[in-house]
């Protein structure tokens, strides 16, 4: 299995890629390929080309969740595939918004009918489904902890009302490797102990080998943080490399507790399982 980060916020290697907040992973597992969200922009597209990324040869794009960071770029890698399957939860579209750093619209920036007459074709997932031997969407996350995707500062509009975001199309991937589960997360808006509690129903493996992605530890409040962290000490992971929405303040938390099993994710790393 081969992981490759596309667009992140933060730039590894000296070469011609950039970084923008957001985030987006190509996964290659059994032969297949598949683009774990398409960053904030156009500006995919630059970084697809330099690191010579077939989009011809991708199998799909997986869509973690509906936000601007996660799906801006989408419009432009339907385009320049030509077409391609969307694995994605069906409430990617509703409108969100967020409170910080100001109050604003933060959700899809497209229509769905938009995609579709590019060549979008949508998959809808709501459940677990393998899309390749040990390598699995997550559907929708069970919350079996009482502290975590409970954000204030992300809503929707219910009527006219504020009501905090759900986040019921968050999505990670679960790969199942010899060593155990390395998990996938966009955001993981639904919790990271939620999440990886999740991945070891819907595999049948007990242990977790690693973790790389967005965790928004960094963005969650104080009780979720310091839970978060106490949890992510205990499991003794082999593989940790957050980033995107996980916080300079927690990877470098993280870095101390975990060593050389620490590794930066940055746009322009690659790992191999």
């Amino acid at each position: 299995m081969k992981i490759k980060v596309v667009m992140e916020n933060s730039v590894l290697n000296p070469i011609n890629i950039c970084g923008e907040h957001g985030l987006s992973i190509l996964i290659e597992k059994n032969g297949r390929r598949f683009l774990f969200d398409t960053g904030q922009s156009h500006r995919i597209i630059d970084n697809i080309i330099s690191m010579n990324i077939d989009l011809g040869s991708l199998d799909g794009i997986i869509i973690s969740h509906g936000h601007y960071d996660h799906t801006g770029g989408l419009k432009a890698v339907v385009e320049a595939s030509g077409g391609i399957d969307i694995y994605s939860h069906p409430k990617i579209f509703i409108s969100r918004y967020g409170k910080k750093p100001f109050n604003r619209y933060i959700g899809m920036p497209f229509r769905r009918e938009d995609l579709e007459s590019i060549g979008a074709r949508f998959i809808p997932v709501v459940e677990p489904l393998e899309i390749t031997e040990n390598l699995w969407i997550s559907g929708e996350v069970p919350r079996i902890t009482d502290f975590e995707g409970k954000d204030k500062n992300l809503y929707v509009l219910d009527g006219k009302k504020e009501k905090i975001d759900s986040f019921r199309d968050d999505f990670s991937l679960y790969a199942v490797l010899d060593e155990g589960v390395l998990v996938i997360a966009g955001c993981a808006h639904a919790g990271v102990i939620n999440i990886l509690e999740h991945a070891k129903e819907v595999t049948g493996v007990d242990n977790i080998y690693g973790i790389i992605g967005g965790t928004h530890i960094g963005l969650s409040n104080e009780e979720n943080r310091i839970r978060t962290l106490e949890y992510i000490k205990k499991l003794d992971l082999k593989f940790l490399a957050p980033n995107h929405c996980t916080g300079l303040d927690v990877i470098s938390q993280l870095k101390a507790i975990y060593g050389d099993r620490m590794h930066f994710a940055s746009v322009g790393a690659d790992f191999s399982f």
